[in-house]
C-alpha cells in the first residue's frame, strides 16, 4: 500500500509518503526543496555520484512511522543539506523546517 498525504509541521504544509513493502516500510517527508527519509536513502550515492544535482536530503535509521521520522535524529545528510545548516544529529522535524 502507498499513502501520500499532506501533513502540517509547525504551520508548514509538507507531504508524507509511506510505502508498505514486505518486511519494511519506506518513509519520506518532502518539501519543495528537499526531503528526509528512512534508512533506505543512500546519502553516499547522492553525495558522490549525483553531487551535480545538489540534493537536499537527510536519513534517519530505525524509524517505522512518519511521526518517528520527524522526531528521530538524522544519521546522515547530504553536503547540500549541510550547506543549508542541516546537520547529522538534528531531528527530522528541524531539518524539514530548514527546507521550507
Amino acid at each position: 500500500m502507498v499513502e501520500v498525504k499532506p501533513i502540517i509541521v509547525e504551520g508548514h504544509q509538507v507531504v508524507s509518503i509511506s510505502v508498505q513493502l514486505p518486511k519494511t516500510n519506506l518513509l519520506i517527508v518532502t518539501t519543495d526543496r528537499g526531503y528526509i527519509m528512512c534508512g533506505a536513502l543512500d546519502v553516499a550515492l547522492l553525495n558522490e555520484k549525483l553531487s551535480d544535482r545538489n540534493i537536499i536530503a537527510g536519513r534517519s535509521l530505525g524509524v517505522r512511522t512518519i511521526e518517528q521520522l520527524l522526531e528521530a535524529p538524522l544519521e546522515s545528510v547530504t553536503k547540500t543539506a549541510e550547506d543549508l545548516g542541516i546537520k547529522a544529529g538534528m531531528t527530522g522535524k528541524d531539518a524539514i523546517l530548514k527546507m521550507v
